[in-house]
C-alpha cells in the first residue's frame, strides 16, 4: 500500500470536513490548534495567507464551515470556528515582523487594479511581494469596497477595515481613491502591462410588484440603501418600517432602521424562521433590539394613495419539501401596513 501523499494540501481538504467546506480551504484545525495554544499572531497568520481579512470575516462569514464541522455529530453544536477567527484576531497584537516585507526591487511590470475591495486587494496582496507595481483604482476614497461601505459598522468597527486593507497597502501597493474608471479603452492605453477587473456586484435584487414604481421614493434596495447611510446621504428613517427578505443584508438593513429612529420595523420573510439565510446569531441579535420577524409571507403588491406608500399585501405561505426541494404553498392573503414611512 502506497504511502499517504501529504505533499499537497488536497489530502487534508478531503479528510477534514471544515476545512473542505471553506470556500478559501483555510486550514482549519492549525489555527485553531495554534489559539488552543495561546499564539494567536501565528493563529491570525494562518488564516491570512488563506482568506487575507481574517478580522473582518470573523464578523461576517456565512461560516459553511460550521455545518461541516465533525463535532456536530458527538455535540449539539459544532465549533465556533467564525468566532475563533474573530479571537485570533483581536488578539494578535503586533504582527509586523509575520508580514512580506515590502520589496525594494521591481520587476518593471505595472499592474492596474480596478476596484478597491477583497478581490484587487487580494491580488495586489500577492503580487506586490513578486515585485509586481500594484495600482488600485477605486471610486470610493478609501480600499475596502463594499466591505466598508455596505456592511454596517455595528458590525465591523471602520478601524478594522482600516487595518487590515492597510496590511495590503503597506506593501507598497498604490490606491487611487475617488478615480472610477469608466472606459477601459482609456486604461489600457495608459500602457499597463495587465489589468485586474475587481469591481465587484454593488447593486442589490429589485422586486418587480405592482405599485413597485409609483412608490419609489419610500422603497429602498438593501445594499444600495447601507450604502446610503456611509455616505451620509441617508441620516434618519420613518417610524414604521418593513424589510424584506431573511437574509444577512435584510438583519443590517433592519439593525440599522433601528439606529436611525425606527420604532415599528419588521422583517417579513418567505421562508420558515429555522430555515433563514440569516445566522442564528443574527436573528438573535436583530430580536434583542426589538425587531419583529414575520415568517411564511410573500409580498405580492405595493399598496400606494397617489404615489404615497400605504402598504405591502402579502401572501401566507406553507413550505413543503419534497426530495430535498422547496415548494412554497398558498395560505391565503396578508396585509401590513403601511410598509415603510420615510
Amino acid at each position: 500500500m502506497k504511502p499517504t501523499d501529504i505533499s499537497t494540501p488536497d489530502h487534508f481538504h478531503r479528510v477534514v470536513d471544515c476545512q473542505w467546506a471553506c470556500p478559501a480551504h483555510t486550514p482549519v484545525p492549525q489555527y485553531i490548534g495554534l489559539i488552543a495554544e495561546g499564539r494567536y499572531a501565528e493563529a491570525y497568520m494562518v488564516n491570512w495567507e488563506a482568506n487575507v481579512f481574517p478580522g473582518i470575516l470573523g464578523r461576517t462569514c456565512d461560516r459553511p464551515c460550521e455545518p461541516a464541522c465533525r463535532r456536530a455529530r458527538v455535540e449539539k453544536e459544532p465549533v465556533a470556528i467564525c468566532r475563533l477567527k474573530r479571537v485570533a484576531a483581536d488578539h494578535k497584537g503586533d504582527i509586523a515582523g509575520y508580514l512580506p516585507e515590502r520589496t525594494t526591487k521591481t520587476n518593471d511590470k505595472r499592474i492596474a487594479l480596478v476596484g478597491g475591495g477583497p478581490a484587487s486587494l487580494t491580488v495586489a496582496r500577492d503580487l506586490a511581494p513578486l515585485g509586481y507595481q500594484c495600482t488600485i483604482f477605486d471610486g470610493d476614497p478609501k480600499a475596502g469596497g463594499m466591505m466598508r461601505t455596505r456592511i454596517p459598522h455595528f458590525r465591523v468597527p471602520e478601524h478594522v477595515i482600516d487595518e487590515e486593507t492597510g496590511y495590503v497597502l503597506d506593501l507598497g501597493v498604490a490606491f487611487r481613491g475617488g478615480t472610477r474608471i469608466d472606459s477601459m479603452k482609456t486604461l489600457l492605453a495608459e500602457g499597463w502591462d495587465a489589468v485586474f477587473v475587481g469591481a465587484g456586484a454593488p447593486h442589490g435584487q429589485d422586486l418587480a410588484l405592482p405599485g413597485r414604481n409609483e412608490a419609489h421614493a419610500n422603497i429602498h434596495i438593501g445594499v444600495e440603501w447601507l450604502a446610503s447611510i456611509w455616505f451620509k446621504h441617508v441620516t434618519r428613517i420613518g417610524k414604521r418600517v418593513v424589510v424584506i427578505g431573511g437574509g444577512n443584508t435584510a438583519i443590517d438593513c433592519a439593525r440599522s432602521a433601528r439606529r436611525l429612529g425606527g420604532e415599528d420595523v419588521r422583517m417579513v420573510v418567505r421562508s420558515r424562521f429555522g430555515d433563514m439565510k440569516a445566522l442564528a446569531w443574527e436573528k438573535d441579535d436583530v430580536q434583542r433590539e426589538g425587531v419583529v420577524i414575520c415568517n411564511d409571507l410573500v409580498p405580492r403588491e405595493i399598496t400606494h394613495d397617489n404615489g404615497r406608500l400605504t402598504g405591502v399585501n402579502f401572501e401566507p405561505v406553507t413550505s413543503v419539501f419534497e426530495n430535498g426541494k422547496r415548494t412554497l404553498v398558498s395560505a391565503g392573503p396578508c396585509n401590513i401596513s403601511p410598509a415603510m414611512t420615510w
